[in-house]
């Protein structure tokens, strides 16, 4: 999506047509305003990102946090990866997907001592090579149960959309479900 297309919807969402409801009433909260604009898959979304850092042995969520849309993935490997050191055992290797691809991220990596296992991707200068495809192929399999969280979350508990209009309320709730899901699997664990 163009430039043009993503300040068509912008302008359409500042319309006074889009501050009333479906019953022609005016909305009490029509947008907050740390949430902002991204395009993916060429459709424009709005809204907050999750980030979340999860154990790929146990499944069980180490960290997470919340931004405005519009902010890269890339910012939030150190932070995820500093906020998951609640053990005594170190961090080994870390999982990621594309979003979280680039130099600063493996420098990051390797002057930590911890294993790069981000996936790569396509760049304007070189297309992926018939390894770098396997090796992304062997790191899905293992990151399969980070998405696991996403993917359920979006589906039991409304994870896809804000439920409130400021971030540190959304924050706190993404918190409350991460407990919940975690609960959840450590109850499954032991039963199991």
């Amino acid at each position: 999506m163009s430039n043009d297309e993503l300040r068509k919807v912008k302008e359409k969402h500042n319309t006074p047509e889009s501050k009333l409801d479906k019953n022609g009433k005016p909305l009490k909260f029509r947008r907050d305003l740390e949430s902002d604009w991204t395009v993916k898959n060429d459709k424009p979304h709005y809204g907050l990102k999750e980030h979340a850092s999860v154990d790929v042995n146990s499944g069980f969520i180490l960290a997470t946090t919340l931004t405005p849309a519009s902010v890269h993935d890339t910012n939030y490997l150190p932070y995820l990866t500093i906020a998951s050191c609640h053990t005594k055992d170190p961090i080994e290797k870390i999982y990621a997907d594309k979003g979280y691809y680039g130099q600063p991220n493996r420098a990051f990596l390797h002057l930590n001592g911890i294993e790069d296992g981000i996936m790569r991707k396509d760049t304007t200068t070189a297309k992926l090579t018939e390894i770098e495809i396997e090796r992304n192929k062997k790191i899905s399999k293992k990151r399969y149960i980070v998405e696991q969280y996403f993917g359920l979350s979006h589906l039991h508990a409304g994870a896809y959309r804000a439920r409130f209009t400021t971030i540190a309320k959304n924050i706190w709730d993404t918190m409350c479900r991460q407990m919940a899901f975690n609960l959840t699997r450590g109850a499954k664990l032991v039963t199991s």
